[in-house]
């Protein structure tokens, strides 16, 4: 027997996923009409594409902000996409919504990612954490305690390698996490372009 798929439905799932229409329409059929299990399925088959994604450009996107409620403290953040369908999606609305309040209690974060951090600071920082071992230990032993050191430290400046503030709401996740199983869900390539952080001390 036949499922009927109605418009309605395949809206409900679109507006749900982002993904197009047939994908949304071909999903509900093959899952016998069942929101959950199409989405399930959509998501499944968009993190086949999470890498062609990462190669769209992003033209479109929304410009979040978060003020605290003291006042005291906002932020600014630009967050792109492909479409201005996906733009006014629910799920993107709510990452920017999320990625802005994130930053406002996170007032060490001073970049995106780690290929922002200026070579020479990382070379800095890196020299740094090796002259504080202590002990004849070898080179090799230096360099993986240091390393150790660093992940530590680029977490605590990096927003994507950062989990998000509210660690009981996202499970745990990195704002990278975050982003990429946003991307899943919209079927687009989402990227956090620039942050601004504001706090009258």
């Amino acid at each position: 027997m036949s499922t009927t798929v109605t418009a309605a439905d395949v809206k409900a799932l679109r507006q749900r996923t982002g993904a197009g229409l047939m994908e949304c329409k071909k999903a509900l059929a093959e899952s016998g009409g069942d929101q959950d299990k199409a989405f399930e399925a959509l998501r499944a088959n968009m993190g086949k594409k999470l890498g062609k994604l990462a190669e769209r450009a992003t033209s479109e996107g929304l410009i979040g902000q978060y003020i605290h409620a003291t006042g005291k403290v906002g932020v600014l953040v630009q967050i792109e996409c492909n479409t201005d369908f996906v733009a006014g999606n629910d799920i993107f609305k709510s990452f920017v919504n999320e990625v802005a309040m994130h930053i406002a209690g996170s007032p060490s974060t001073l970049y995106i990612s780690d290929d922002e951090i200026p070579a020479e600071l990382v070379e800095k920082e890196l020299a740094f954490h090796v002259s504080q071992i202590e002990g004849n230990k070898p080179d090799d032993i230096k360099e993986k305690i240091a390393e150790g050191k660093m992940r530590k430290w680029k977490e605590e400046i990096v927003l994507l390698n950062q989990t998000h503030i509210n660690e009981t709401k996202h499970d745990s996740k990195t704002i990278e996490q975050l982003r990429a199983d946003a991307s899943t869900r919209t079927g687009e390539n989402i990227v956090i372009k620039k942050f601004a952080r504001f706090q009258i001390a």
